[in-house]
This record gives C-alpha cells, sequence and structure tokens, in this order.
C-alpha cells in the first residue's frame, strides 16, 4: 500500500508542477485544472490495471503466439513463445516449440542464444529494445511518474483503436513523452503512444502500442492482445495464452555471457 499511495500522493502533487511560473494568474488556473484532470485520470487508470497489486508486480510469465510484419504485411505464420520478465530491465523471450531460440536483455546487454552459441545482439537490435522498454507502460507508471520535474496534460476525447478515450500526454524531466489513451468507461489503458527522432537520418518516428482483450489475473487487468505499430504499420502483434505474475523467477533466466573464444563476439 505504501508504494501505490507514494504513487498517487506525487500524482497529486505533479499538476502543481505542470504550468509555467511566468503564467498570468488566470493561465495558471487553467494549467492547473488541465493537469489536475491528467491527474485524476491517470490515478483512475492505475487503480483499474489493479492498484496496489499492479503496482507491486515484480516479475511476469506469459506464453502465446507472436507475429511479425514488414510494412504491415505479415511475415510468415508467428510462432510460439515463452516469456520471462523482471521489472525493471531483465528480460528473457524462448521462440519455437522447441524454444531453441532465446533472446535475453539484462541491464543494458542483449544476447541471442542457438543451437550454434551465445552471441551479443547486434547494436540497433539492443537500441531498439531499450527504447521501448523506456517507454514501456509498467515503467511510465512505475518509474515516470515518480520522478520530479514531471509534466501532465489531458489533451480531451478522442477515439483510439475504435474505442472512446480521454488522451493524457506525460513529459518527464528529460523532456521525453508519451501519450496514453484510456478508455472512458473502463478506464483501461488502451493505446500508448511515442516518438523519437533516428540520429542518423534526423527523421522523427511514431511507436504505438495498443492493448486489448483485457482478463483478470491474480489481481491484475492483463491485456492478451498486444499489437505494436511503427509509423503507422503493423509491427507485431501478440496473443497471450497464459501469464503469471510474481513466481520468483530465478537469476539464471537471464544469465547470458559470450564464450571468450577467437572469433566470439564481443
Amino acid at each position: 500500500m505504501k508504494h501505490l499511495f507514494s504513487l498517487l500522493v506525487l500524482l497529486s502533487s505533479a499538476f502543481g508542477q505542470a504550468a509555467s511560473p511566468r503564467s498570468s494568474p488566470q493561465t495558471l488556473t487553467v494549467d492547473q485544472a488541465n493537469a489536475q484532470k491528467a491527474k485524476s485520470l491517470l490515478a483512475q487508470m492505475v487503480q483499474a490495471l489493479g492498484g496496489q497489486t499492479y503496482v507491486l508486480i515484480q516479475d511476469i510469465t506469459q506464453e502465446g503466439r507472436t507475429y511479425g510484419f514488414h510494412l504491415g504485411e505479415p511475415k510468415g505464420v508467428g510462432t510460439q513463445f515463452w516469456r520471462f520478465y523482471r521489472y525493471p530491465d531483465k528480460d528473457r523471450i524462448e521462440l519455437t516449440k522447441k524454444r531453441d531460440v532465446v533472446y535475453v536483455f539484462n541491464g543494458d546487454k542483449g544476447y541471442e542464444i542457438t543451437y550454434k552459441g551465445t552471441r551479443e545482439q547486434d547494436a540497433k537490435d539492443v537500441t531498439d529494445y531499450m527504447r521501448r522498454r523506456q517507454y514501456a507502460l509498467d515503467y511510465v507508471i512505475r518509474k515516470w511518474l515518480t520522478d520530479p520535474g514531471l509534466a501532465l496534460f489531458y489533451e480531451g476525447q478522442t477515439i483510439a483503436a475504435q474505442k472512446p478515450t480521454e488522451q493524457v500526454t506525460i513529459t518527464n524531466a528529460q523532456n521525453q513523452s508519451v501519450t496514453l489513451y484510456i478508455d472512458t468507461d473502463t478506464h483501461l489503458p488502451v493505446k500508448k503512444s511515442f516518438s523519437w527522432r533516428d540520429p542518423t537520418d534526423k527523421q522523427r518516428n511514431t511507436e504505438d502500442e495498443v492493448f486489448d482483450g483485457y482478463r483478470q489475473v491474480q489481481g491484475v487487468m492483463t491485456p492478451f492482445s498486444i499489437t505494436r505499430f511503427y509509423n503507422g504499420d503493423m509491427s507485431n502483434q501478440r496473443f497471450l495464452n497464459g501469464v503469471k505474475y510474481n513466481q520468483g523467477i530465478d537469476d539464471s533466466k537471464f544469465a547470458a555471457s559470450v564464450p571468450n573464444t577467437p572469433g566470439a563476439k564481443r
């Protein structure tokens, strides 16, 4: 309860930081009311997800089927996957029926494990994964919303994934922003969106994630369908068959290293 209380208290104080101190008294009141609305919607969302139970999640075990896309077109017929995740920075994904293709992320390192052995993942793949992790819903709720320098903006009602939603944008002290679309009826997150500028071509890219098929699992409202979009094109879709929380995943699940042998990729 302490963690949830702290989160909601920080949400309550956030609206006071959202307005510019140089605004006129009238504008300040408008800014405060806007941020207060955003704060209230976020508090409702956290409560709808499971409140204290959601905030205290330590690890997640998932199994299901995942589908890849390129420019919105499907690649293959999908594959089974098993995922083991420990908040905030440990992740293991096992692919195929034999579970013989494995990706491990631990801190800022990423590894691929196959019958050929273990190798470090390509730098771009690791960078892409780390970016998504920075903007992951649980990370935004548990890290961003408890950091100083937070700014909240209510941006009105809109339709997202064919559902009526309330739109809230969160900006942290690093000037990173994420927009959440919250179901007006259930108060559950329907969609998450963020943008970033590619350091190579300087183009701005937008990544969206749509959550659907919510079911309650161990007191947590859990989306069993998660779809990712990249610049408007579907890039990945996952359908879950099972989810478990707080199973006490062993450290060995996230252990990976590259052999120190000639020719090994370091």
